[in-house]
């Protein structure tokens, strides 16, 4: 599956929108990835995660790590496609924990896997949370990376889709000068 067409797939699920968003790391963009409105139907899920594992597959992966809300859906499908279980890890008192009644041997080999990335923030707290969790990270995985350039971890890191839609501090949004009323559609809202 390549970028066009995980792109075309999100255009036609009306997962690309364009406005004036708030992202959950406090940047403000014009365009926003609502993986939701793809992964909602399984047959594309499906699909999504197949196409990530078969990238992934050569880290040899034991589990599939995803922070929670928006990385559950395709970390279990990525799971499924290479076989391994997949497990989360959720926001407890502001803090990314793994989920209770889940557990990592010493060692075990992860793959975390995300839905979207911007500045790579959540897949770094989430690297952090499987390595204090004993676990070993081979690599991470996004469906898309909207980036302004490739992002970079220190394990190796693939997307199915790279684009870039700009993001500004909110003090130096184009979009709030002119006037723009914000959403706030991200996993992280109130």
């Amino acid at each position: 599956m390549d970028s066009t067409t995980v792109l075309d797939l999100f255009r036609r699920c009306e997962g690309l929108l364009e406005g004036h968003f708030q992202l959950s790391s406090g940047l403000h963009s014009g365009g926003y990835l609502q993986c939701a409105r793809v992964l909602q139907h399984p047959e594309h899920a499906a699909a999504l995660g197949a196409a990530l594992a078969q990238q992934m597959a050569r880290l040899g992966p034991a589990v599939v790590l995803s922070p929670a809300l928006g990385g559950v859906v395709i970390g279990h499908e990525v799971a499924r496609a290479l076989g391994v279980r997949a497990v989360f890890a959720e926001r407890r008192d502001g803090r990314l924990t793994l989920r209770r009644g889940f557990e990592l041997a010493p060692g075990e080999r992860v793959l975390v896997v995300e839905d979207v990335v911007t500045t790579g923030g959540s897949t770094r707290e989430t690297i952090e949370v499987a390595t204090a969790a004993g676990g070993t990270v081979v690599g991470a995985a996004a469906i898309i990376d909207r980036g302004a350039g490739p992002m970079t971890f220190d394990v190796p890191f693939d997307a199915l889709a790279r684009t870039p839609l700009p993001t500004y501090e909110s003090a130096a949004c184009p979009l709030c000068a002119a006037g723009q009323p914000v959403a706030k559609p991200g996993s992280r809202s109130a």
